[in-house]
């Protein structure tokens, strides 16, 4: 008989939390319309072909039909010079019916990602990428915070997750997660806070203190059973495709966590997929919604 694990542990649906949050923005756009007021509209620039980034474009576009915002796409060659994007960026900032707009990451190497992103208006960055959004965190009116880490935090509140005093530690440094989540749960989430990464000297005793662990790297199976201390609550952001022939489709979807040698140890976990994915969409949404609030009381 195959033993079987113990889910005395609370699954994080972020695939639920997502649909109930765009329940609540059609809501908003529907009174919104009713008011006689602008509909909030998403610009999204895509450049090349890339498989992963096209699927990700679909997904927004499909969210955004879900709750009733217009959106443009605009698709670019990957030979396309740097110049040339800057001045669809700086149509697209005096474009008055675009209350958010997204550029698509990764670009093509020939495209310097920073010089791209910090021309996008602050007050129009739905990624929340810009210095003047990233830097807005540790003030108390944060403006449009980086989507992936808002998500997070938004898992962590609609499931009443205690963050105050608690021991958080987020394994991961990027710009796109690790560094605007730390500065998040400790302004927002009055947390103690550590941030480990590829230079850490033994990841698993820093681990094991945490009684949040959010791990972002994208290193499939990192953290292992023996990394999680008893009742932790444990966020995976990290989604890697891993292919071989013993997945149905070809290949399967990988967290950073060890799910069946964690989950039994936490109180809370989110999986891979359906945890943290889908809220990076709903956070895109919401901050689309609060720009054209900005923009258009």
């Amino acid at each position: 008989m195959s033993a079987m694990i113990d889910t005395s542990f609370t699954l994080i649906d972020g695939k639920k939390i997502s649909t109930d949050i765009k329940a609540e923005i059609s809501l908003k756009v529907v009174e919104r319309k009713n008011q006689g007021k602008k509909i909030p509209h998403l610009a999204i620039i895509l450049v090349g072909d890339d498989g992963a980034s096209q699927t990700y474009v679909d997904h927004k576009v499909k969210a955004c039909k879900e709750v009733g915002f217009h959106y443009t796409m605009m698709r670019f060659a990957d030979t396309i010079a740097e110049d040339k994007l800057m001045k669809h960026i700086d149509q697209v900032n005096k474009d008055q019916d675009v209350d958010g707009f997204i550029v698509q990451l990764p670009l093509p190497a020939h495209i310097t990602v920073e010089r791209i992103t910090e021309k996008i208006r602050s007050d129009k960055d739905v990624d929340g990428f810009t210095n003047h959004n990233f830097g807005s965190i540790i003030s108390k009116n944060p403006l449009l915070m980086p989507a992936t880490p808002f998500g997070v935090m938004e898992l962590l509140r609609r499931y009443n997750i205690e963050t105050e005093g608690k021991n958080c530690v987020i394994v991961g440094a990027s710009r796109l997660v690790g560094a605007p989540l730390s500065m998040m749960l400790v302004e927002q989430g009055r947390a103690t806070v550590t941030i480990c990464h590829k230079y850490t000297e033994d990841l698993a005793a820093w681990t094991r203190q945490a009684d949040i662990l959010v791990v972002a790297v994208g290193k499939p199976g990192l953290i292992k059973g023996d990394m999680v201390k008893e009742g932790a609550v444990v966020i995976d952001v990290g989604t890697t495709r891993v292919e071989g022939p013993q997945y149905k489709n070809g290949y399967s979807l990988k967290g950073d966590v060890e799910f069946k040698e964690v989950a039994p140890k936490t109180s809370f976990i989110t999986p891979v997929p359906g945890g943290v994915g889908p809220m990076t969409i709903a956070s895109l949404l919401m901050n689309t919604l609060k720009a054209c609030e900005n923009l258009n009381p």
